[in-house]
């Protein structure tokens, strides 16, 4: 009993109280905290299932606009067939008895009214009520174009030499989607600074359109490490010429291209950047249908 009315005993139970008040404080601490992660991971996952059932209820949406689109697109298909073929039929109609060419083209405007409804309802679906009457960029938004992604941060160059020629609608649209993508992909990988060269090329028949950059620099040059830019090696070299650059811009340039006779291609530079190229032999005379059956 003499013991626990000691100093010694005094300071020891001070140490024991100090202890467990300190393992006290840690498992109080290491629950609040473990219970705030709980919250935090009901919180995320609360957020995971809403996105899930906000993409799955999305992506039945567009399905069955998909859908719609599809039939009312085989309605225009038959009704633009049915265009073709009365036009062929009132051009030899006015060649054979001029006097009924007036009825034959009545009809042929009938038809084409009918077939340009059926189109515009593929467009309102498609479209999501998108206004049907705004214009598609073409080659004379490029300026407009370069302007947009200026002030993003792009450092834009433009070259173009040939004499430029007056191209169908859906081409110039072709031409500039490929155009604004390959720029947009500068920006999302090199980033602020980068620049980027655009060459239009116009031959007799044909248009090249190049899109160069230095986003691989420019991003090291923000890294303050422009100096590994330069020290690029062999492996380096192979993999910029036999690795396949992907990805849902990069197929959908080449589809764009090839839907009017284009060769697209896209590479890295090593220590460089990347570069877009676009090649149509013969766009000056492609009207768009070029390996389309339109017979069907």
């Amino acid at each position: 009993m003499d013991w626990l009315n000691s100093p010694a005993a005094t300071s020891a139970l001070m140490v024991a109280s100090a202890v467990l008040a300190v393992l006290a404080v840690v498992l109080l601490v290491l629950w609040l905290s473990a219970r705030t992660r709980l919250r935090r991971v009901d919180r995320d996952w609360t957020s995971a299932e809403r996105t899930r059932i906000d993409l799955e209820l999305s992506l039945a949406e567009q399905t069955g606009r998909l859908g719609i689109v599809r039939d009312l697109q085989d309605v225009a298909v038959h009704a633009v067939g049915r265009l073709v073929s009365q036009a062929e039929g009132a051009k030899y109609t006015a060649e054979s008895d001029p006097s009924s060419a007036v009825r034959a083209v009545t009809g042929v405007v009938d038809a084409g009214r009918t077939a340009l409804g059926d189109m515009r309802r593929v467009l309102t679906v498609a479209r999501e009520g998108e206004s049907l009457r705004s214009p598609q960029p073409g080659l004379q938004s490029a300026q407009n174009l370069f302007r947009v992604m200026r002030d993003a941060g792009l450092v834009i160059s433009f070259e173009e030499s040939g004499e430029r020629y007056e191209l169908k609608p859906g081409a110039e649209l072709a031409v500039y989607r490929i155009l604004q993508a390959a720029l947009a992909n500068s920006l999302k990988h090199g980033g602020v600074g980068t620049e980027a060269r655009v060459s239009f090329v116009w031959t007799e028949e044909g248009l090249q359109v190049t899109i160069d950059d230095d986003g691989i620099r420019a991003a090291l040059r923000r890294e303050g490490d422009e100096a590994r830019a330069d020290a690029t090696s062999i492996d380096d070299d192979l993999r910029a010429l036999t690795e396949t650059i992907s990805g849902a811009g990069i197929s959908q340039m080449r589809q764009r291209a090839e839907l009017f006779g284009g060769v697209f291609s896209a590479n890295s530079v090593p220590g460089v950047g990347f570069s877009v190229s676009a090649v149509f032999p013969a766009l000056r005379f492609h009207n768009g249908v070029h390996g389309v059956e339109l017979a069907r």
